[in-house]
């Protein structure tokens, strides 16, 4: 009976033995999936802050070879552009048979400017040629040239335009036609017959 308990000791020892060295290699294993974890977050988000970067750089780029800087900036069509009022609109009015615009605040500005918008909201302004506030963009806004931009690129404009500083300006609203703006105003002529709008459904090509 003394032999057989000793056995059962004997065993009872080297199954707790065995236990406790699966315990003790198992454990350090898990530490470094945790680090590896820890570690993904900084990497993406480094990976992310790039994407933003060059985001910005795209629409930095573009915004300055499509004219808006010209518009948007003080003093550009003067000669003259504030630089550190950049895209902070102007106040010089385009008057023509569509009343009388101003090239307005594109800065993040909450209150005079497009603090408030999202970048999806801006693109699709643009891609729309609507106005945030739903109302439609009218000349000098060369909207339409600018839908034929990528998705991609018409999101770096804005996500551009949203990394810049804000500046407080409120532009003058639009006048309607056949009211008298004040202030600086360009006026355009009324069109000749070539360079009239075209009525919709109207061919100036068919033959009578």
């Amino acid at each position: 009976m003394t032999r057989i308990r000793l056995i059962a000791c004997l065993i009872a020892a080297a199954a707790l033995a065995f236990a406790a060295a699966a315990l003790s290699s198992a454990a350090p294993a898990a530490k470094p999936a945790a680090a590896t974890k820890t570690a993904a977050k900084p990497a993406a988000a480094k990976t992310d802050a790039a994407a933003k970067a060059k985001a910005i750089e795209r629409g930095r780029f573009l915004v300055g070879v499509s004219a808006c800087v010209d518009c948007h900036t003080p003093g550009t069509l003067f000669g003259a552009p504030d630089f550190t009022r950049q895209l902070s609109g102007s106040e010089l009015g385009w008057q023509g048979p569509w009343g009388t615009t101003y090239a307005r605040n594109l800065t993040p500005d909450l209150e005079t400017g497009l603090g408030y918008y999202k970048e999806v909201e801006i693109v699709n302004a643009i891609k729309g040629g609507k106005r945030l506030d739903g109302s439609p963009m009218l000349p000098p806004m060369p909207w339409q040239n600018y839908t034929a931009y990528s998705d991609e690129d018409l999101h770096a404009m804005a996500t551009y335009l949203l990394s810049l500083p804000p500046i407080s300006h409120a532009v003058p609203e639009r006048v309607p036609p056949g009211k008298a703006p004040t202030g600086s105003f360009l006026t355009f002529p009324a069109p000749s017959a070539w360079d009239a709008p075209r009525v919709a459904g109207a061919d100036s090509n068919a033959k009578h």
